[in-house]
Parts: structure tokens; sequence; C-alpha cells
């Protein structure tokens, strides 16, 4: 699909650069199953869950197009590199196409970069092993600039494909400003992800025209059809 200059896009193509997002602790079979329903109607680009949800998910989407995507380390970073990697393993074997990691965020705000680059190296190595990509989510809500550049610099270095702004679980989303600045930062390769608060067809045209080329969104049907989402993500 040739995409369109944002305020061009069609709902067809921005529903191609949106992963519909269910991450509540709540969840149910039900509602994961719902989502898939919805990704397959309006043709998502993914459906984003926790990884208990993966397999439901993989075999909820297959044949339909829409990937299945799963968060690691979710939502504060704060496991072993290790636990992460092990949980990679296994969202990839249950049939996750895309891992959205969380960085070791404490590492970011006191400027290791050594330390970022080894965690995000081992998740982008245990990914693409099992040929699914790697978002990588910074957090951008508790790091300074210094520290947000410092983490998509050790993005790119670790071979990661996307860097991504929130978890959406962290008291702030995603921003224009953020997005531009990842934009900068990473260059034109590696992808930028808009992820919390985007609830409308002016939010994501707006974070696309900072540099996103993908959106995570609750509200994905509301953004489609020009109408305003209720939820945070």
């Amino acid at each position: 699909m040739t995409i369109s200059p944002a305020a061009e896009l069609s709902a067809a193509e921005l529903a191609q650069m949106i992963d519909h997002t269910l991450l509540k602790q709540n969840s149910s079979r039900d509602d994961i199953l719902r989502v898939c329903d919805e990704a397959r109607e309006f043709k998502f680009k993914s459906v984003c869950v926790n990884p208990l949800w993966v397999s439901t998910v993989s075999e909820a989407l297959e044949g339909s197009g829409v990937l299945t995507c799963s968060v690691i380390g979710f939502p504060f970073g704060a496991s072993p590199t290790a636990v992460k990697v092990f949980e990679t393993k296994q969202a990839v074997a249950d049939g996750a196409n895309e891992i959205d990691m969380v960085i070791d965020i404490a590492s970011a705000i006191r400027g290791d970069r050594d330390a970022l680059v080894a965690d995000i190296s081992a998740i982008a190595a245990a990914a693409h092993e099992g040929n699914a990509i790697l978002k990588v989510i910074l957090e951008t809500s508790m790091l300074d600039d210094a520290a947000k550049v410092l983490a998509c610099e050790a993005s790119v270095e670790a071979k990661a494909d996307f860097v991504k702004t929130s978890t959406g679980f962290g008291g702030g989303g995603a921003t224009v400003e953020d997005v531009a600045l990842m934009r900068k930062t990473v260059g034109p390769t590696l992808g930028v992800k808009a992820s919390g608060g985007v609830r409308s067809r002016e939010d994501a045209l707006n974070m696309i025209e900072a540099g996103a080329t993908r959106l995570g969104a609750s509200s994905g049907i509301a953004i489609v059809r020009g109408e305003l989402g209720e939820s945070s993500y």
C-alpha cells in the first residue's frame, strides 16, 4: 500500500498504521476475541496484547493478514534481561509477529548506554531469531530529552526495528514533540510508534506529521471513523 501524505490518509491507510491494543489486566477472553474481530473488520495492522493472550490472538487472527503483537517486560521494564528474553521467545513460540519491549528505564535515567544496548540487543536477537520485529518502549514521560536521545541511540545500536513512546501505564503518553525528537534521533530507517493518548484522527495525523509510522491505540475504531475515543491508551 502506498501511504498518502498525513492529511490525505484514507481510513483504510490509517487503519494499517494502527496496533489495535488491549492491555488491561482484567481483560477477559471475550474481550480479547472482540478486539480480534474488530481488527479483522477494520484491517488494523496488528492486535497488541499481554503475553498471556498471544496464542489466543494468533489463532483468532489466522488468515486475516492482521499481525499479533505482544508486550514484554510490561509495563515497568524492570525485569532482568534473561526474563525478557524468555518472555520474548515464549511470545514468538505462541505466534507473536511483533514484540514491544519496555527498556530498563532506570538505566536510561542514569545515562548507562551500555546497559541499555545489552538489554535491547538480547531481546532483539530473540525476536529476530523467531522472525518477529522489535519495538522499544522508552516511557518518554519519565525521561528528559537527553535520556530519550540516549535510549533511541541505544535502540539503533542494538538493531531494534522501532522506537515507541509509551506504555500508556506510566502517567503520560505520546506527544508531538517526543515523536519528532525520536524521529530526528533514529533517522529515516527505524519505525517510530506513538502510543498513549492517541484518541482521534486529528491526534493520529499530528503524530504521523511529526514522524510516527505506527500508532498504538485502543481507540482505533474511533480514529478511523473520525470520532473521539474514550480510552487514555
